[in-house]
């Protein structure tokens, strides 16, 4: 055990590992970027963070957090980088406010509208095609998140239209008309802050892949551009050209990648297969956006009771977690030893059956799984009426018939993503580790001020707000160690 304990410390130390933030070195250029944002010298570019992921992105709980913690720090770069419009039923932005009007056609790289053909898709994971003259999208941005420069990225080609644009007073015009298909972005600036722009797609139809809003006055702009539902393998359905086209045009200067939740949550995940896709992927990123630094996050725990899931990867099978059972009222204590209680960090070779027959071994649940009826109160003295019973709460925490674990896929994941992250050289945060370890989405979900939602999967905006507040914590100390 000695000699174990020892190899991991060295793999870390190897590794550059802070408490759950490995390979910070491959940060300082983000940093020293970071230490510069308090310039608010005009015309001075704000710090650029481009996150890209799943659902955990696309809600914006936790990149919103984080957004709100470094403007607070550097002051506003602008909302960053979109999906265009509004494009899907439910689709939320923070600070901001998108509208679409009728006469679009809603193209995405996963989901409703993703089966082929597809047209050209980019960073957002969505694109708008236009259906009929005259549709429009607005962006409508609040007073924190002015920009004074815009930019859109569109598809052209033979046939395609134009865009009509129209920003602080001026009415600019992007035509799309090509010989061949290609991704194009324009950029415009403005000589005073603007809250508001206005596209108009004229006559022919047109497709837009995504849109940004920046201020240059330093700051920081943190984009979340994210799919809800998706895994990595599905970033691989956007185009190479588009990538690297907006890539150019958005110039972030430090690209978080968040994937893995629903790999680890498919019916099958296959490491090898993964390792590929997640390789591949980051070429791809490279070979868009140059040397700039990634950050890997681990996929967080979550949580599940579909037995099913406890062998979708070829791994030990996951022990259940504890739960705190709901307080039944009982007429006195129980004058048995108290139950049982399961660490949260048992030996995944136990497994779900192993400890339901502790359990049961114990008196604790009986063999039907349900829960231990509560022994009858003694029988009071014929001369002596007992009084009438009290009920008195009696909290007990062990694991339920239906118990909750992380699916075996998840661990896989985050095995995959730690190596591939040292072997790469990007920087890996542990977001597992960072919530409290394994089975520390129960706290999140039945803690005093609940973080996550009832799913186990999806943090709430407190719970955001929290993730973001330790990922900074981790930021802090890496940089404060680096300088």
């Amino acid at each position: 055990m000695i000699g174990l304990a020892l190899a991991a410390a060295a793999s870390l130390t190897a590794a550059g590992c802070g408490d759950t933030l490995c390979n910070a070195r491959v940060l300082d250029p983000f940093f020293a970027k970071l230490a510069t944002a308090t310039d608010r010298t005009r015309g001075h570019r704000p710090v650029h963070i481009l996150q890209i992921g799943d659902s955990h992105t696309a809600g914006d709980t936790i990149t919103g957090g984080w957004r709100d913690i470094l403007q607070a720090r550097y002051g506003s770069g602008g909302r960053g980088v979109m999906p265009p419009g509004g494009p899907y039923q439910g689709y939320l932005t923070r600070w901001v406010t998108a509208e679409m009007s009728p006469g679009w056609r809603v193209a995405s790289i996963f989901g409703a509208g993703s089966a082929p053909p597809r047209p050209m898709m980019g960073v957002a994971g969505f694109s708008i095609t236009s259906t009929t003259p005259g549709a429009r999208i607005a962006l409508t941005a609040d007073a924190n998140e002015v920009f004074d420069r815009f930019t859109v990225c569109a598809a052209a080609g033979p046939d395609s239209g134009a865009l009509t644009i129209l920003i602080g007073g001026r009415l600019e015009r992007m035509t799309l008309d090509a010989p061949g298909t290609r991704a194009e972005c324009k950029t415009i600036t403005t000589d005073q802050p603007q809250s508001r722009v206005e596209l108009v797609a004229a006559d022919r139809p047109v497709t837009i892949t995504s849109w940004a809003t920046f201020r240059d006055s330093g700051g920081v702009a943190l984009s979340n551009v994210g799919v809800v539902g998706s895994q990595l393998v599905h970033f691989s359905r956007n185009d190479d050209a588009v990538l690297a086209e907006e890539m150019r045009s958005y110039k972030p200067d430090l690209i978080v990648l968040a994937f893995g939740t629903n790999e680890g949550f498919a019916p099958v995940f296959r490491p090898q297969e993964y390792e590929i896709t997640l390789r591949t992927q980051i070429s791809r990123l490279r070979r868009g956006a140059g040397n700039v630094p990634i950050l890997l996050f681990g996929a967080p725990d979550a949580l599940t009771r579909r037995r099913e899931l406890l062998s979708n990867a070829p791994v030990a099978t996951p022990a259940p977690c504890v739960e705190p059972l709901v307080a039944q009222p009982v007429a006195a204590p129980r004058p048995v030893s108290p139950p049982v209680v399961v660490a949260a960090q048992s030996p995944a070779g136990n497994g779900v059956a192993g400890v339901m027959a502790s359990l049961r071994a114990a008196g604790d649940v009986p063999a039907d799984g349900a829960a231990a009826p509560t022994p009858p109160p003694a029988a009071a003295p014929v001369a002596t009426p007992a009084p009438a019973p009290v009920p008195v709460a009696t909290p007990r925490y062990a694991v339920r018939a239906d118990p909750l674990f992380p699916p075996a896929g998840l661990g896989a994941v985050r095995d995959v993503q730690r190596r591939v992250a040292a072997s790469l050289n990007l920087a890996f945060w542990d977001w597992e580790a960072r919530m409290g370890g394994r089975c520390a989405a129960v706290g999140f979900v039945k803690g005093a001020v609940p973080l996550m939602r009832g799913d186990y999967v999806h943090f709430n905006s407190a719970g955001g707000r929290e993730i973001a507040t330790r990922l900074q914590a981790d930021l802090d100390r890496a940089m404060a160690a680096r300088r």
